[in-house]
């Protein structure tokens, strides 16, 4: 996208403001402006915008509403607001909000629109860089969440396995990147979990293999499940479970933002993304309740339910990756209700074993104010996935600790990393925030991207 970043001597200055500023910051106003705002009922509330005319019938400045410094929450992405409120022209901060950087960034992703089958004119608006942020760095962010909330928000007949692929080898092409993808019967021998899942579908599955970077670098391997539509399988959804499983593949999305984030800023890590692509399907060939597949890693598994399909096919990429033993081993899935139940669609679970990954994760969460909240490997629950007839179940009966006993599951499948992470994002905004439109949306990729930067810039 066209950066949303530009240089003026005349930007129109914004003034942002609280209820405690809002009186100091008024009589600082000439005399017509401060009645223009209180002829207009501006009490500096979060959120409440007001453009005060000059003499001349421009712009004179903005007025923008954000929380006291003591207020119990701040939204940090409030001026994500702000595209959508002002007319066009070049802007620039007159005085800091609560934390510039995160602003300009809000300020950013508020430009996105989700155009592709409808008119959405993207703002023509621009903003002059706050002095000491990195306006390339808050670029290359934007841009990868854009693309995150692109792939997700495009619907499934525009965007089945082969199309996710094409996205992926797009990506690795555009940074030199090496790409490969097993398709269909193919996988059915080596990856026997993913083939399972996809194989009631028209739409082949396949698993999706991008490297990059000097192989003496550090290793760093990204997982995304990338269930392309969600039927349940023969364990049905409903039609309101249904309805925008479009998004279960936006840990493959997340993934390739988060990919994308790593080669654009050439960190020094040895790179490489796995995503297994597949569309899960009711047709007479479809896996079964009780069916029993042995894994790419040798574990057999007994399906407990067809609707718990994304732990399978991200077994069998885990075990993959696991087999090169990285430095680092990610994987994001959309994959439980349980997380959302626990933490809503805003604060992603996110598990690991490794103290310091878990504190530097927590850190760099609340620095980009991509939320994540730590949920324990808890061992007494492993138990639960004990089989009668195979190693494990993919899905224990009863409804308790959901996020947790897939976790459990997937750390089955890793055993030679150095550091393991799993993330259960919801990948979707169900109401629109600032900066956050409803849809498809880039989760837990900012927050890891600024531990990678940390750790391998």
């Amino acid at each position: 996208m066209p950066s949303v970043f530009e240089t003026s001597p005349n930007a129109i200055p914004i003034t942002f403001v609280t209820k405690s500023s809002w009186d100091q910051v008024a009589e600082t106003l000439p005399p017509a402006q401060r009645q223009f705002a209180t002829a207009n009922g501006f009490a500096a509330k979060p959120g409440g915008y007001l453009a005060l005319p000059a003499a001349d019938g421009t712009i004179s400045q903005v007025l923008f509403g954000l929380e006291d410094e003591a207020a119990r929450s701040r939204d940090l992405f409030r001026p994500g607001a702000l595209p959508g409120l002002l007319p066009s022209g070049i802007y620039r901060f007159a005085n800091a909000p609560h934390d510039a950087r995160l602003a300009a960034l809000a300020f950013a992703l508020g430009c996105y629109r989700f155009a592709r089958y409808r008119k959405a004119d993207r703002p023509d608006v621009r903003l002059v860089p706050p002095a000491g942020v990195d306006a390339a760095e808050i670029s290359r962010i934007a841009d990868a969440a854009m693309l995150a909330r692109d792939l997700i928000n495009t619907p499934s007949n525009d965007m089945g396995p082969e199309e996710l692929a094409a996205a992926a080898q797009a990506l690795a092409s555009e940074f030199g990147a090496s790409f490969a993808c097993t398709i269909g019967e193919d996988l059915e021998t080596n990856f026997p979990l993913i083939h399972a899942v996809g194989m009631a579908s028209n739409r082949a599955p396949r698993l999706i293999d991008i490297s990059w970077g000097d192989p003496g670098h550090p290793k760093v391997t990204l997982v995304g499940k990338g269930v392309c539509f969600d039927t349940g399988g023969l364990d049905l959804k409903p039609s309101s479970g249904m309805l925008i499983m479009k998004k279960d593949m936006g840990g493959a999305a997340n993934v390739l933002a988060l990919a994308r984030m790593v080669m654009d800023a050439k960190l020094k890590v040895r790179l490489r993304v796995l995503i297994p692509a597949v569309e899960n399907a009711v047709a007479g060939n479809a896996f079964r309740p009780l069916d029993i597949f042995t894994s790419r890693k040798g574990i057999t598994v007994e399906i407990g339910n067809t609707d718990a399909e994304g732990r399978l096919v991200l077994a069998d990429a885990l075990a993959l990756a696991d087999e090169e033993k990285p430095d680092l081993l990610i994987d994001l899935g959309t994959l439980t209700g349980a997380a959302r139940v626990a933490l809503g669609p805003d604060l992603p679970p996110f598990y690991t074993n490794d103290e310091t990954l878990a504190a530097d994760v927590a850190r760099c969460a609340a620095k980009e104010n991509d939320p994540l909240w730590r949920m324990p490997l808890w061992p007494p629950y492993d138990a639960w996935l004990d089989s009668k007839t195979a190693t494990i179940t993919n899905a224990p009966s009863g409804g308790f600790a959901g996020s947790i006993i897939c976790a459990l599951f997937l750390q089955r499948f890793v055993e030679n990393a150095k550091s393991w992470l799993h993330v259960d994002i919801y990948g979707w905004t169900p109401s629109a925030k600032p900066a956050r439109p409803e849809g498809g949306e880039c989760q837990a990729a900012r927050a890891i991207y600024t531990l990678l930067s940390e750790r391998y810039a």
